[in-house]
């Protein structure tokens, strides 16, 4: 539809702020899908296969580092204040699925960053198929309406 699902962020706002979420998922489709996930208590899970599969948990902390380093590159060096922490500003596991998928698709549309935590959220909510756009002239579009989705995503 032309419209972005991600947007990036500065990592210190214009007033000073720090602000650790690089990517911000801004699909109206793509935040619900990703709530409802989150509403059913799936970051616990996540975060319990990172405890049992280290192969994950690997990818996991790399995507954090990686994110870490990507960020705080592009923070002035007379910046007083700075964000800390990984995806979310989380320093270890998971706390935002919507900043992880975020993550995930901005990796995509770069060239490609590895986020086992958006991948997981992808393949749930995917694809974000809409008839028509959600906003029209910066407001919301009262002719969309949320796409059904194939068997196996959200309820």
């Amino acid at each position: 539809m032309g419209l972005p699902v991600v947007i990036e962020v500065p990592p210190v706002l214009d007033d000073g702020t720090p602000f650790p979420t690089r990517y911000w998922l801004s699909c109206p489709l793509a935040v619900r899908r990703v709530a409802r996930i989150e509403s059913r208590g799936d970051i616990a899970l996540i975060e319990a296969r990172a405890r049992e599969d280290g192969d994950f948990a690997r990818r996991l902390e790399e995507a954090h580092a990686r994110y870490r380093s990507e960020r705080d590159e592009l923070i002035p060096e007379d910046a007083v204040h700075r964000p800390t922490g990984g995806v979310a500003g989380a320093s270890f596991g998971v706390k935002c699925l919507h900043a992880h998928y975020a993550d995930y698709l901005a990796g995509l549309a770069g060239g490609g960053s590895d986020n086992p935590v958006g991948e997981i959220v992808a393949a749930e909510i995917e694809p974000l198929d809409c008839a028509v756009p959600c906003v029209v002239d910066a407001g919301r579009n009262p002719d969309w309406v949320e796409p059904k989705q194939p068997p196996g995503g959200p309820s």
